[in-house]
């Protein structure tokens, strides 16, 4: 990594998905092989990144108030760059830096790779820049990611990028485009790098990870990558997300069987248990057939936990279509759900439907949702009270004697040890106390410490 001799200080925000997540340890690292540390005070920045999302209203307005509220850093120093990237971004363009004179750079998720040049060109007198091209050529570029501030023991890894299937409400297709899969060389070279630098755990990455290879031929199917990704020393978990449960084929099921390190965690978002619903989504699926996947699911990996995503409120949703997700929940019994109210975004055939579902509705549907779903998550936890399970340390408190780690099945777990464990290591604890968001549990024995 080149060091510069006066480093500079750059900020980052993130808002949205894990795939922004990643981004945003992407464009940190690039920005260190400039020269630049990143600090958690705004106010000491030399360039600030605002990466944002824009698939609910709530998130994009977050975003926005926030970049707002530079306006007046940038008065105070006028060499501060101020840039925005993520869907936002790449949403509106050229008319985010009409909207906020002080804004330097709009940058698109496709373009991310390129923030040292654009910065530089910045800084060098270019004037305010908007890099939003989109392109089907488009190819995710080969990098070996330092760790960074990040934890040590576990990363992202960006396997694919954009959907195709244009579900009603969503701006996905739009702000990120068509499905591009990366080149599985370098996906394999990344992990490898990593579990060199002691990562343990890898959750690979895509808007819609079944459908990686499917966009060009020679590829291996997501299946295949997995048990490629599973055999590189070192990995002691792995994880993904998110799917499409249209494209949940039986070879991926059978990862859950037949691949020891895959996590038995799979989150599968339903969206909505009412078929006329589904139909207006433009899902793909029918209630019958997610039920159908559930329970082979289950029938192939017991102990698997699913979660899913709902969203309460889309246009023309009866009580009768929210009974029909109401139900659902008591069938599935997820472990954990993500619920929203619906909102309409830019782009979205959905914002164009009529029969919208008033917002003192929606508020109360979601509200209904979310307690019986709590509910359901604590009752699931409590029958694994007893139980013995690998947990692998996430970190400790101060005086290294309370300690915390998440279950292959991704439940917190706090307990307490007079030992000392490093993040990545992997012990054997009993499950005591289910609390509201985690357990509490008492240690049996523990692994080695990892090289």
């Amino acid at each position: 990594m080149r060091t510069l001799i006066n480093n500079r200080l750059v900020h980052i925000e993130t808002f949205g998905c894990q795939m922004n997540e990643r981004d945003s340890e992407i464009m940190a690292q690039l920005m260190a092989a400039e020269g630049y540390i990143e600090t958690a005070t705004p106010e000491t920045a030399d360039l600030i990144v605002v990466n944002t999302c824009s698939i609910r209203g709530k998130a994009e307005q977050k975003a926005m108030s926030l970049l707002g509220r530079y306006r007046k850093l940038k008065k105070r120093k006028p060499s501060l760059v101020v840039a925005v990237a993520g869907c936002v971004a790449q949403q509106e363009g050229t008319a985010l830096l009409e909207r906020m004179t002080h804004l330097d750079l709009v940058i698109g998720p496709q373009e991310i790779y390129r923030l040292p040049e654009l910065v530089a060109n910045i800084q060098g007198g270019s004037g305010q820049y908007c890099a939003t091209i989109q392109s089907p050529a488009f190819v995710i570029p080969p990098f070996l990611p330092e760790l960074g501030n990040g934890p040590s023991h576990k990363r992202f890894v960006t396997i694919m990028q954009g959907c195709n299937n244009f579900c009603t409400y969503c701006v996905v297709p739009y702000t990120r485009g068509r499905e591009i899969s990366r080149e599985p060389a370098d996906i394999l070279a990344e992990v490898s790098h990593l579990a060199g630098l002691g990562v343990r755990e890898v959750t690979l990455l895509g808007q819609n990870v079944n459908s990686y290879g499917q966009d060009r031929p020679g590829l291996p199917s997501f299946a295949e990558l997995l048990h490629q990704v599973a055999e590189i020393p070192g990995i002691a978990r792995l994880r993904f997300t998110t799917s499409h449960p249209k494209g949940l084929s039986e070879e991926l099921m059978r990862c859950f069987a037949d691949i020891p390190v895959l996590c038995p965690h799979f989150h599968l978002p339903m969206q909505s248990g009412s078929d006329a619903v589904l139909k207006r989504m433009n899902r793909k699926y029918t209630r019958e057939e997610y039920l159908a996947k559930v329970a082979h699911l289950r029938a192939i990996r017991p102990d698997i936990a699913i979660t899913t995503d709902i969203i309460v409120g889309f246009p023309g949703e009866t009580e009768a279509d929210f009974e029909a997700t109401m139900e659902l929940l008591e069938v599935v019994r997820y472990h954990g759900a993500f619920s929203f109210k619906y909102s309409d975004r830019p782009h979205a055939a959905s914002a164009k439907f009529g029969d919208k579902v008033p917002e003192a509705v929606k508020s109360e549907r979601l509200s209904r949702l979310q307690a019986r779903q709590e509910k359901i998550t604590f009752e699931r936890k409590e029958k694994l009270v007893g139980t013995v399970t690998e947990v692998m340390i996430e970190g400790g408190s101060r005086n290294g004697d309370q300690w915390s780690g998440r279950t292959a099945a991704n439940f917190i777990v706090n307990f307490t040890s007079a030992e000392t464990f490093t993040p990545g290591q992997l012990v054997t604890v009993r499950l005591g106390e289910a609390c509201q968001n985690s357990f509490r549990g008492t240690i049996i024995q523990h692994e080695e410490q990892p090289a």
